[in-house]
């Protein structure tokens, strides 16, 4: 059993913004397409699409103790990998509620809506 108290399964656009600005240590994994990426990106992401997520899960191992949050477009996709990524033991996977559309319409209008 883990020493740390175990994070909600869902952070908030908000939240994740106040990480990044206190220089908090997470990967931000977005699980979107390549073409959906090309649209719009929130900077410094890790993009592994939902697709290739079983191909590519050894890319997320070196931060299987690191705290991971999810997101997609609206927050399905990345509700779905976080849950899976829970599953293969990664124990701090949170999904960003909302994804990058409420990134886009809270965080930095500057994110392309699509």
């Amino acid at each position: 059993m883990s020493d740390q108290p175990e994070l909600p399964v869902e952070v908030d656009v908000t939240t994740v913004n106040a990480m990044r600005q206190q220089g908090e240590s997470f990967v931000l994994l977005d699980v979107r397409e390549e073409n959906e990426y090309e649209i719009a990106r929130i900077e410094g992401s890790l993009l592994i699409p939902m697709s290739q997520l079983r191909i590519r899960l050894t890319e997320l191992e070196p931060h299987q103790q690191s705290r991971i949050i999810v997101h997609c477009h609206h927050g399905g996709r990345s509700m779905q990998v976080t849950q899976a990524l829970r599953d293969q033991g990664f124990t701090s996977v949170q999904n960003m509620a909302g994804g990058i559309d409420d990134w886009s319409l809270q965080i930095d209008s500057e994110v392309a809506r699509y």
